[in-house]
């Protein structure tokens, strides 16, 4: 296929290109690097098939040639980010998604929104199954990406509903894995960063909230696996095993081998107290699972980081090899 990724030099966005690219298929990445970085891309940019454009999705935009499927990933995705950006954050979500809508329907191209887990808010049930509407403050600090992603939601059935484009959505739970930016605020990154330096490991609140971790690679098969179906969705794409923010914590600290003890902050406003997502219909419609286990995943995350974020590709296993 020929598929166009928004936020394609994103931590998610170019990890999705470089699986695209390995089964043949052409990808035209686009990003405006406001949380991406052109190292993400760096090893996909020698490949005839991969082309870099550089653009903000939420101004109007068009590529050249054909289309078949729009991968619309396009969002700042941790809280320090959406706080920089808020406007941006927005924007994004509501003119960047209809731009990428826009597109799918000139094209005739399947069109799939990756939308997130903060849309089930602080979730009054438990685990989140995709008929649970959330609990979400809409004015909250975190009401810029938690909004944004409800109306790109609305925004997706209406042009399906009344323009007849091909649509999927998925609701990503806690993804983690190689090229998570360190200062990202995102609770592995931060962890490993801090564990790596010899420093704290900051937990807010008393470390008993949980999240379930998702790598990287078992999200993208999840992805590819929605982009290649004919499902509108919403389905959850997360790994259903539930850990406290303290299990992690230590976790991250035997995996390192660091001596970094474990500081308590208070928990920002709010931030969910317990989330882990019912995957039913991901198993059932797309056959996808996830395979990796956190104790791998977190493996490979700190040789990674340990390596100085430098550019890798992957081994036949996964494991990350010098460039």
């Amino acid at each position: 296929m020929k598929v166009v990724v928004t936020g394609g030099g994103g931590f998610l966005g170019s990890h999705l290109c470089e699986a695209l690219l390995a089964r043949g298929d052409t990808v035209r990445c686009l990003d405006n690097y406001c949380t991406g970085e052109p190292l993400n891309v760096a090893l996909l940019q020698g490949d005839p098939r991969f082309e870099l454009i550089r653009a903000d999705v939420s101004m109007d935009f068009d590529v050249p040639g054909h289309v078949d499927a729009v991968a619309h990933l396009a969002s700042p995705a941790s809280p320090p980010d959406y706080d920089r950006l808020p406007l941006e954050t927005l924007w994004v979500g509501s003119r960047g998604t209809e731009n990428a809508l826009r597109l799918a329907q000139r094209h005739g191209a399947r069109f799939l929104l990756t939308s997130t887990s903060e849309v089930y808010g602080e979730p009054l049930f438990h685990p989140q199954t995709e008929s649970y509407w959330g609990n979400v403050n809409p004015v909250g600090p975190r009401s810029v990406y938690d909004e944004a992603k409800r109306y790109a939601e609305a925004l997706t059935m209406a042009y399906r509903r009344s323009r007849g484009v091909d649509t999927g959505i998925v609701r990503i739970f806690n993804t983690y894995g190689p090229r998570m930016r360190p200062d990202d605020g995102r609770v592995v990154s931060t962890f490993v960063r801090q564990a790596l330096a010899g420093d704290p490991l900051t937990e807010y609140g008393d470390g008993s909230q949980t999240r379930s971790f998702c790598y990287v690679d078992d999200l993208v098969r999840g992805l590819i696996a929605m982009l290649d179906s004919e499902h509108s969705g919403p389905v959850n794409l997360g790994n259903p095993d539930e850990f406290t923010v303290d299990e992690l914590a230590r976790l991250v600290i035997e995996a390192t081998g660091s001596s970094s003890v474990i500081e308590h902050r208070p928990l920002p406003v709010d931030d969910p107290t317990r989330r882990r997502p019912d995957i039913t219909r991901a198993r059932d419609l797309l056959g996808w699972t996830p395979r990796i286990s956190l104790d791998t995943g977190l493996r490979r995350t700190v040789a990674w980081s340990a390596a100085g974020r430098r550019p890798v590709r992957r081994s036949s296993s996964g494991e990350p090899v010098e460039a």
